[in-house]
This record gives C-alpha cells, sequence and structure tokens, in this order.
C-alpha cells in the first residue's frame, strides 16, 4: 500500500508540473521527485521482500495493509511538508518577501 499510495501521489503530482506552467514556478516539480524517490524505494523494498517470502509478500493481512496505507499518507503528508517549507524559503513570487515587508 506505500508503493500505491506514492506512485499515486507522485502520478498526481507530475500530471500538474506537466499540464500548469504555475505548477513549475511554484516548483512542484521538486514535490514530484520526492514522490518518484519515495516509490522507487519501496519498489525495491517489495522487490527485497517477495526474493525473501514469495507470493505471501502479496497477501498481507488487512491490519497489515491499513499500517501501510497510514504510513503511504504519512508520507506524502511530509512530502507536502517539505514543499511548503522550501516554497516558503525560495519564494518564487515574491508574496511572503512583500507581506513580510509591507509598511503598515
Amino acid at each position: 500500500m506505500t508503493l500505491l499510495t506514492t506512485v499515486f501521489a507522485a502520478i498526481i503530482c507530475t500530471i500538474l508540473w506537466y499540464k500548469k506552467e504555475e505548477a513549475r514556478t511554484l516548483k512542484v516539480g521538486t514535490l514530484c521527485l520526492m514522490y518518484w524517490g519515495a516509490s522507487l524505494m519501496w519498489l525495491i523494498d517489495t522487490i527485497f521482500e517477495y526474493a525473501e517470502l514469495g507470493a505471501e509478500a502479496f497477501v498481507p493481512a488487512p491490519l497489515d495493509m491499513l499500517n501501510d496505507f497510514y504510513l503511504g499518507l504519512s508520507v506524502v503528508a511530509l512530502g507536502l511538508i517539505i514543499w511548503l517549507v522550501i516554497l516558503f524559503v525560495r519564494d518564487p513570487k515574491g508574496t511572503v518577501k512583500a507581506a513580510l515587508f509591507k509598511k503598515n
């Protein structure tokens, strides 16, 4: 489930990056790379788990699937938080700088 969750997040993020010019300005490509990296990590994990357990690796218990899904959602949320921090630090549109130095 972690692999599926991050792959779906990566696909959605990549489609947004490809279709919207504003997404490129907002550094969505960085978010895509984080999600594709996590997907690659869990793909390799799945390959090694299959090598160790065989076909049993693809028949997890329902509780294990739920825990893996929560882990996948946590990784997606953490990726969004890291992306937001990067976005605020780089401030591509100058919004944060304008708000901080606005004269009252």
